[in-house]
């Protein structure tokens, strides 16, 4: 598989977020289409799911270049309706593992986070 593959394809993110003790902080999860694919920009991920002005196109989410955590999914109906998640056999499952790497930071200023790729496929219905 390469990026381009990804192209018109469609996935559930799942993201796990880790404070700097590696404690969670919360879990989140995505849906949609691959709109783009690139070794410097990412993947960009249409969303599907997330509320929409009238007029507006849905928010793009951009996923690390590394396709380690895309793993084909198993057919299906995923749905979760904390996070507006509601999609039918999508193609791939992707999961992230997200590190805080800076105490504090100031009001305003960027915050660093570590993406780690999850290597192992994600257990379904687990």
């Amino acid at each position: 598989m390469t990026l381009l593959d990804l192209i018109n394809k469609t996935c559930l993110i799942g993201l796990s977020y880790f404070d700097l003790d590696g404690e969670l902080l919360k879990q989140s999860q995505l849906c949609g289409t691959v709109i783009g694919a690139d070794e410097e920009q990412g993947i960009s991920v249409q969303l599907q799911g997330q509320p929409v002005a009238e007029g507006e196109k849905p928010p793009v989410f951009i996923l690390p270049p590394n396709l380690s955590p895309w793993f084909i999914a198993p057919e299906g109906h995923y749905k979760n309706a904390e996070s507006g998640v509601d999609i039918q056999n999508p193609d791939y499952l992707v999961t992230w593992d997200i590190y805080k790497t800076v105490k504090d930071t100031p009001e305003g200023e960027h915050e660093w986070w570590e993406w780690v790729p999850r290597t192992a496929p994600p257990q379904v219905g687990a």
